[in-house]
């Protein structure tokens, strides 16, 4: 088993702005008053490009799909939600929790990835739990440690407990489930995703204890952590606010570690931080102001982990 990839899937967007239908649980979207959606958007694929060239300039292999006009989707960006792809061979599909995301999944992804001579031998569909309100958004909800077959899951309206088991049970994970809150006008309320205060790699992760109010739960956390044999370097949630949970550690064609994440996230790190971080592998960053302000998304969510095997 392996934590990291050399390939990544990303979607390039054409309509992208704030989604309405995201914002009511993403605290992090903000309106950009002034700007124009063509301005927005144009923004957008400025910042998509730059990002997908300097990880190609370190020798990540970045198959890029681009997203089509038929649907209203402006959170296509971050695929990493509705897909996540296998080692075995196994692709699964998630439940969504705005309705005009679902339109994000398309067919035409996998028959690119089985182009690009990635083997798909089965594929894992939970969306019919949209249906009863259930919700559980790809690797935006579960964070996987691949080789100690842990995931992790801080539940929200995005992210089920009971369809997380599930998850775990298909995939032979063992589930640490927890709550991760952030301070909205005063109020404690959960954070949308996992990935935004924690990050996983091969043999640290970065995580914002801080969240976790419940101290049964951020203690079992640790635990699983230190176990594991990974370093735990913690954020605040200051850090948090500018997606410094949201990094992603990618491999290079020459077999070198990068952690990647956003120019807004390595600013907000301290000297000590990015010491710690580079005692394990080098630092990728790249300016997705726009992207994080409307999408209220970053680095991490728009990078969707291609494990699966080669024809």
């Amino acid at each position: 088993m392996k934590q990291t990839t050399n390939t990544i899937l990303m979607v390039r967007p054409v309509n992208f702005r704030m989604n309405e239908q995201t914002a009511v649980n993403n605290y992090y979207q903000k309106v950009m008053d002034g700007l124009l959606p063509a301005t927005v958007n144009k923004k957008a694929q400025e910042e998509f490009d730059i990002y997908v060239e300097k990880l190609r300039s370190y020798g990540i292999n970045v198959i890029v799909v681009s997203d089509t006009e038929e649907f209203d989707t402006p959170d296509s960006i971050f695929p990493n939600n509705w897909i996540s792809f296998h080692q075995n061979g196994t692709v699964a599909l998630y439940p969504m929790f705005a309705e005009n995301r679902r339109y994000e999944r398309r067919e035409d992804v996998l028959e690119t990835l089985e182009k690009a001579g990635f083997k798909i031998e089965d594929i894992v569909d939970y969306t019919s739990a949209e249906e009863e309100d259930v919700f559980l958004e790809g690797t935006g909800s579960l964070l996987l440690d691949r080789v100690n077959r842990i995931a992790y899951c801080a539940l929200s309206d995005r992210a089920d407990e009971g369809l997380f088991i599930e998850f775990c049970e298909d995939f032979e994970y063992s589930p640490v489930v927890f709550t991760a809150n952030q301070t909205v006008n005063g109020e404690r309320k959960a954070i949308y995703h996992t990935n935004v205060m924690m990050c996983i790699a091969e043999t640290f992760a970065v995580i914002c204890l801080d969240t976790i109010d419940d101290k049964k739960e951020r203690k079992n956390v640790v635990k699983h952590l230190k176990e594991s044999g990974k370093e735990i370097i913690t954020i605040t949630e200051a850090q948090v606010n500018h997606f410094a949970g949201n990094m992603l550690q990618v491999r290079g064609d020459n077999n070198d570690l990068f952690l990647v994440m956003s120019q807004a996230s390595y600013d907000s790190l301290t000297k000590n931080q990015i010491q710690q971080i580079e005692k394990h592998c080098a630092i990728i960053s790249s300016s997705l102001d726009i992207i994080e302000a409307c999408g209220g998304g970053s680095a991490r969510c728009m990078m969707a982990e291609v494990f699966l095997p080669k024809a």
